[in-house]
This record gives C-alpha cells, structure tokens and sequence, in this order.
C-alpha cells in the first residue's frame, strides 16, 4: 500500500509519499510515488499515485509517450494549457489503462485500481491540486478541502485536521507531514521510509525543494521522539474519566 499526501499553503504546495511497494509480506520494495513534469517559465505539474503499481506506471508511460511526440494522437502533460486539462487527461488515460488492464468482470478489476494526485501550476493559470479517481473522474482542491491523501489515510489523518492551516510556513508544512506520516509508518506495516518531498513556490513556474528523508534522517527521528513522549505528556495531563457508584438500597 502507499500513503501520499499533498498540500495547499498560502505559499505553495508540499507533497510527500512513502516508497515501500508490497507484494506480500517477504516482497517489500521501493518505488518512487512522487513524479513531476517541468518546463521552465512555463509549468510545473507534480503526479503522486497510490494503488496497483502497474496501472501507475502504465498512466505515466503513457503520458511520457505523448510528451515526446508533441504532434502524435496522444496529449503529454508537457502540452497541457491548464491544469483543468492537465486532470482531464489524467483521468482519461487512468480509465483507458485500467480498461485495457482489466480482465474479467467488475470486481475482478478493482485489482487493478490506482488513484492519483495531480498538483503544480501552468503559466497564465491558478495553482492548484486534483484529486483523480480510478474511474477517471476527479475533484478539485477548495477551501473547505485545502489538502488530499491517497492510500492509507486514515492513520495520518487526524493531526492534519487539527493542525492544518493555509497560513503554514513551508518548515511548518513538513513538520506536520513527518507527524502524519510518523503516526501512519507505526500503525501500518505497508507504509515505510524513505519518503520523498517536494515543494512548489506559488507562480515560480519552476522545480523547488525535493528531498528524500531515509530511515536514518536525524530530524525524522527526533521529531517522532518527541511526538510520541509529548503525546504521552498530554495524555497524562487530562482528566480522568469518573467512575459512578452504583446506589446501595
């Protein structure tokens, strides 16, 4: 399984993913889940996928192929004029490889589902992020919905609900995102190290910070040492639950 997460700031956007891939319990491998589509000056498109690995892989082969025949039938990320168009082809060619990949009838095929996450910027446009579903279909970032996981999410999630907020400063992103992550790679074995970062820069139209944070990454470390004995601090510091007596007759 993956868990990969994308963020909108103020700012910019962040994302990071894990790298493990599982194919049983004694076939663990890594693969990176965070790929990215540069033209300088002009855009700026980040890709992360969670699901089956195969079907990931064939969505951006085929995307590379329409990338180097600009002129050919098929349209690469590298000639999208927006990032409406951009998650439109995404989530056209997921539903085209997941068609070709299936083999039987509609439960036979949710092997085959991967999800995706779409994010960066095309000149002339807006930043934003998309969300795109294995069926091809796709919702876009908002207010009221200013991030997206993919994978397992349930783990990571809720000290990106407490937490969160636009107003975050690129430092403040990543070390909530470690959090989250800190708390999914304990939780679920099919989620580990490293993890890939990435940063984008509002309107810059360029590449920015990408890292990847191994086992032995010492701020990774740290912050979980503190997480988890602060976490143990607050917990000792509320109320215990009351017990009610039963009434004697």
């Amino acid at each position: 399984m993956s868990y990969c997460v994308a963020l909108r700031l103020n700012s910019g956007l962040v994302f990071m993913a894990d790298t493990r891939t599982n194919a049983g319990v004694d076939n663990v491998s890594r693969y990176t889940k965070i790929h990215t589509w540069s033209v300088l000056g002009e855009l700026q498109i980040y890709l992360l996928s969670a699901g089956n690995l195969a079907t990931s892989q064939a969505v951006i082969s085929h995307l590379q192929e329409g990338d180097k025949a600009p002129d050919g039938p098929k349209l690469g990320l590298m000639q999208v004029t927006s990032m409406f168009q951009a998650a439109r082809l995404l989530g056209e060619t997921l539903r085209e490889v997941i068609g070709e990949m299936r083999d039987g009838g509609q439960e036979a095929s949710k092997q085959f589902d991967a999800t995706l996450i779409l994010g960066g910027q095309v000149k002339g446009g807006k930043m934003s992020l998309y969300l795109i579903y294995p069926e091809g279909n796709f919702i876009e970032v908002s207010d009221d919905q200013p991030f997206f996981q993919i994978g397992e999410t349930k783990y990571g999630k809720p000290i990106l609900v407490r937490a969160f907020d636009e107003c975050l400063s690129f430092n403040e992103a990543v070390k909530l995102l470690v959090v989250s992550f800190d708390s999914t790679i304990k939780a679920n074995v099919s989620v580990g190290m490293p993890l890939d970062l990435c940063i984008y820069e509002r309107d810059s139209l360029t590449p920015g910070h990408s890292q990847r944070l191994a086992e032995d990454n010492e701020y990774f470390q740290e912050l979980s040492r503190l997480w988890g004995a602060k976490l143990k601090d607050a917990f000792g510091d509320l109320p215990d639950f009351q017990l009610s007596r039963p009434h004697r007759n």
